[in-house]
């Protein structure tokens, strides 16, 4: 099943157990303005109860690649402080995404970032789920887009990373 920025925010609101309060505070930090019932829309899917293939993707707010960006951002900014600029100003964090194709890339990247975590931790999470990625394979996963040895994260490694990160924090 094809994920998209409304699962990756729920799984990782799940994985980092961030309440509905730190939510509207993180979107906040990354450039956007939103409510509690905002984000509870973002994250509700509608006719629960009655999943069907292509309601599997059916949430009461459909989240953009900005929206996700901008809260990962905000997530890095919680957790390692503003990024200043050579003169000492707080600065907002540029968007990375160009298409839907690399939201997984940025995601990874921007978790990496947020949670000091080495590409050792990286391989080690994806480990415990019972994924086999190569310090190599991660390091062209992270590398920015249009590098020679750049490639696509696919779903499959982040919604495992994902599984791996509410196994690390949660427990």
């Amino acid at each position: 099943m094809l994920m998209n920025n409304n699962d990756i925010l729920s799984r990782l609101r799940y994985a980092l157990d961030i309440k509905d309060k730190e939510m509207v505070e993180i979107f906040e930090l990354g450039g956007i303005e939103t409510t509690t019932a905002e984000v509870r829309e973002m994250l509700a899917k509608k006719n629960a109860g009655e999943e069907t293939e292509e309601q599997g993707h059916d949430y009461g707010r459909d989240i953009d690649n900005r929206t996700l960006e901008s809260f990962l951002n905000g997530y890095v900014t919680l957790k390692r402080g503003a990024q200043e600029d050579k003169q000492g100003n707080g600065q907002n964090q540029f968007l990375m995404s160009s298409n839907n194709r690399n939201v997984n890339n940025i995601l990874l990247k921007k978790l990496k970032i947020a949670l000091s975590l080495t590409s050792e931790d990286m391989v080690d999470i994806l480990n415990e789920v019972g994924v086999d990625l190569s310090k190599s394979e991660l390091s062209a996963v992270l590398r920015k887009e249009g590098h020679r040895n750049y490639k696509e994260c696919g779903d499959r490694y982040a919604r495992n990373f994902l599984k791996g990160l509410a196994l690390r924090y949660r427990d």
